[in-house]
């Protein structure tokens, strides 16, 4: 939560005591470096001398699509080379730079703003994977930390604030579901409640609901702050939530607790604890799927089998009304005597009572290899799990970088076609399917493609699209010394259909090239590219 919404508010007023209500006159915008490809840092002093600043105050920001974050520390070496500097025009003429006049945050957004003199703002920008920092003069963005994020220039001032109705009524609305009205509350929040209300027995009505939601509203207005561990990671929390649990008092204190810890774990932890959250992830990704296959057979086992059925109409064929051909009804009221009730059975009117009978027992044995099927996903999935369970015991143990990457290797475990450990796991981004041994990734939505096939794609890698339609982005992964397969381009090819505008038609043709061949301009929408040599392939889309 440490670029969460209420943590903002909370940090807000304590910068600008600071910043401004320490001083008088308030601290000037100094100078702004970066030594860093994504760090940033600005200083801020009453005065400048000779070689130092008088009572300065810094704040390092860290801006990675990965994590991004605030860092206020006492003193910062600047090194003489692979430094620059930036924002110039906000800073002022030197010997006449900004005082600040104020620092706020913004409804219902992940934004701090330093106000200066001048109609003057520096804008840290927290959202998701697109974190930046923005100077602005009145309503408009004139300067640019991050120059890639194009449309950051066109971001206004006063339309960061973002108001949402949150009342009651509006909670109605919405099916008694907190979400769309505080999408503010981040994982933190929503694990908190999830948690809250796992702990309470019987049913959930809107009133306590609505009840819950308030208390943590109150908890995050008035808040503790929590330097914690969750998901195997350090984490600061407004909420008592997680692992060894750290309390402060202050928003500036926490923020660079929880920063120092963060970036302060070492190699070894920091996979350690991907391993460990990933086989977390595929453990409730097993539970659930045997969740939802034990559910699909309790629903078989309620009401009558089609081997009951076919059972039912033999021995009831007197009681069927005869028809021209000796044909059958299309539904038809028999005595079931396993249950000792009418039941209501649905005919085909083109076949005899007893051709309808042979087809329940077909049913019926299909059914059987079904169920067979079902109960051995359940044991594969249980066996996973009990697999999962086992090496995050083994984990658990391993103290050396060199143990955790040579039990990696020897089970396994998330290697990527050179043998060295993925720390991001691109299952968490996209779908995947492996065919022949060949990896086939599908972005999900405009901008997945646009990550997949800028961010996560190379030269030699195959790219498929349906042709002349919207659709995912798909690519083969090329393994070195090795073809595509003839049945591999076809199998990612219907995936590509699938996943499109196409999905319905009967044949759908689909545009196979290397990445090499396809690039994005400035200036394209999310997910348009343009393909500069194309081969053209007919499938019949099929999904998963």
């Amino acid at each position: 939560m440490h670029t969460n919404y209420y943590f903002l508010r909370q940090l807000a007023p304590a910068l600008e005591t600071h910043m401004l209500a320490e001083h008088t006159l308030g601290l000037k915008f100094m100078e702004c470096f970066s030594q860093d490809r994504d760090e940033v840092v600005l200083a801020f002093a009453q005065a400048k001398g000779k070689a130092n600043y008088y009572k300065p105050f810094y704040i390092k920001a860290t801006l990675r699509p990965d994590f991004s974050g605030l860092f206020f520390p006492d003193a910062v070496q600047r090194a003489r080379t692979n430094s620059v500097d930036l924002f110039a025009s906000v800073i002022g003429a030197v010997g006449e730079e900004r005082r600040v006049i104020g620092v706020r945050s913004f409804l219902n957004e992940r934004c701090l703003a330093v106000l200066l003199e001048g109609n003057f703002a520096l804008v840290f920008k927290f959202f998701g994977n697109r974190p930046n920092l923005l100077g602005f003069y009145q309503n408009d963005v004139v300067e640019l930390f991050n120059q890639k994020l194009t449309t950051d220039e066109q971001l206004k001032l006063d339309a960061f604030d973002r108001p949402i109705d949150q009342s009651y009524a509006a909670f109605e609305r919405a099916g008694f579901d907190y979400r769309p009205l505080f999408p503010t509350f981040g994982k933190v929040v929503n694990e908190w409640l999830h948690h809250k209300e796992q702990e309470q027995s019987g049913s959930w009505t809107g009133e306590k609901k609505w009840a819950l939601v308030q208390d943590v509203l109150g908890r995050l207005e008035t808040p503790t702050y929590y330097l914690t561990r969750l998901d195997h990671k350090p984490t600061l929390s407004l909420l008592p939530i997680g692992d060894n649990q750290r309390e402060f008092t202050d928003p500036i204190e926490a923020a660079n607790r929880f920063y120092t810890a963060f970036n302060g774990l070492t190699t070894f932890e920091r996979e350690k604890s991907d391993l460990l959250r990933l086989l977390d992830k595929r453990r409730k990704r097993a539970q659930a799927l045997i969740d939802a296959t034990l559910q699909r057979l309790i629903a078989r086992e309620e009401g009558v089998s089609h081997e009951e059925m076919g059972h039912i109409l033999m021995a009831n064929l007197h009681d069927i009304p005869e028809s021209p051909g000796a044909k059958s009804p299309e539904r038809v009221t028999l005595y079931d005597f396993y249950r000792d009730q009418p039941v209501i059975l649905k005919l085909k009117p083109d076949l005899s009572p007893q051709k309808n009978a042979e087809n329940f027992y077909r049913k019926a044995k299909n059914e059987k290899i079904e169920e067979e099927h079902l109960n051995g996903q359940i044991a594969a999935r249980e066996a996973e799990i009990a697999r999962i369970d086992q090496q995050k015991v083994e984990l658990e143990g391993i103290q050396t970088l060199k143990e955790l990457r040579r039990y990696v290797k020897q089970n396994a475990l998330f290697n990527d076609q050179q043998g060295s450990l993925i720390t991001t796991d691109v299952t968490e981004l996209f779908k995947q399917v492996m065919v022949e041994n060949f990896r086939i990734l599908i972005g999900r939505n405009a901008k997945n493609n646009d990550l997949l096939t800028q961010k996560y794609a190379y030269k030699d890698d195959l790219w498929l699209h349906a042709r002349d339609v919207a659709g995912s982005h798909v690519l083969v992964k090329y393994q070195a010394g090795k073809t595509f397969p003839k049945t591999v381009i076809e199998r990612a090819a219907e995936l590509a259909a699938w996943y499109s505008k196409r999905r319905t038609d009967s044949l759908c043709p689909v545009t196979v090239t290397p990445k090499k061949f396809v690039r994005k301009p400035k200036g394209l929408a999310e997910g348009q590219v343009i393909v500069e040599k194309e081969d053209v392939v007919m499938v019949v889309p099929k999904g998963e």
